[in-house]
């Protein structure tokens, strides 16, 4: 049985990529509400139950603190925020203080670097690249800035990212402006940068760009840069899969047992017999649709 963070090798002798779970979920989702599903699917796969996953949302507005945040940066006070409708929320990222809203798309990497390298600088930069290459699919010139991790147009931020790693094994991500009321980053310094201002996709190019578009657009270039296949999931599939890997891995911390003729027992590096569940669909936002499609990636050595 395939181990979830390695490649596999058909009969003619092609290298499979490993896969990836792409899931995309409908709607405002809440800020605490995706943190802790984050934190769920991080011991899943650092337990190897499941192979890496990308998150794909929207938030309810919401300002967030990463661990390198200084209250100085919100321009509001507590009552000033909560009167816009506005949560606070002290989280694990990396970074300053940003806004998720609607209008932003926002997209979480739980990836297991020990599949990948241990770097995390070269993490960084690689997701940076694959938000330089769509926002160039949308006749957008970005690239980075010199001291600052996000993605930019000129001095203006387009995309933030903010990581947290543990173990080697990534959550939170980035979030990218492709229509959002951009009042919101008045009411802080964005992360922390003063002097430098914020962007959108729809100011750049002067239309309403798809965030259904983006998304396919992302999965295609994460599969290409990552050599990974992606899997659509469903927001209740990823739920149903995530619950079973959570119950698999309580039964086997009692010892390792006996399933389908064979013994699954946690495996060193971040492995395991892939969770059984629903047929997988190349059908969602990683379906090869145009130029954004994830077909032909090329596996990492």
């Amino acid at each position: 049985m395939p181990r979830t963070g390695s490649r596999s090798t058909s009969k003619a002798g092609a290298v499979a990529c490993p896969p990836v779970w792409v899931v995309s979920f409908p709607g405002l989702v809440p800020y605490r509400e995706a943190w802790d599903l984050q934190r769920r699917l991080w011991a899943a796969r650092h337990e190897g139950r499941i192979p890496d996953t990308l998150l794909f949302l929207e938030h309810e507005p919401v300002v967030t603190l990463g661990k390198n945040a200084r209250r100085e940066n919100l321009l509001l006070d507590a009552e000033g925020f909560r009167s816009r409708g506005v949560e606070v929320v002290e989280v694990d990222r990396g970074g300053d203080v940003t806004w998720h809203g609607p209008g932003q798309l926002v997209g979480y990497w739980i990836f297991d670097l020990r599949a990948l390298y241990q770097d995390v600088h070269r993490y960084l930069r690689e997701i940076e690249d694959v938000l330089i290459r769509v926002l160039a699919r949308h006749r957008i010139e970005a690239g980075r800035a010199a001291g600052a991790t996000g993605v930019w147009v000129g001095n203006e931020k387009v995309a933030a990212i903010g990581m947290h790693l543990s173990h080697w094994v990534s959550t939170h991500g980035f979030a990218l402006n492709l229509d959002p009321d951009l009042v919101a980053f008045s009411w802080i310094v964005p992360c922390g940068l003063r002097g430098r201002g914020v962007t959108s996709m729809r100011i750049q190019t002067g239309e309403l760009v798809s965030r259904m578009e983006v998304e396919r657009e992302v999965v295609g270039e994460m599969a290409r840069l990552f050599g990974r296949e992606p899997h659509d999931l469903r927001p209740h599939e990823l739920l149903e899969l995530l619950a079973d890997a959570e119950v698999s891995g309580q039964e086997e911390s009692k010892g390792p047992r006996r399933m389908q003729g064979q013994v699954h027992a946690p495996h060193a590096g971040g492995g395991t017999p892939a969770v059984p569940g629903p047929e997988l669909r190349n059908d969602g936002p990683g379906a090869e649709l145009g130029n954004s499609g994830w077909r032909g990636a090329e596996c990492r050595a």
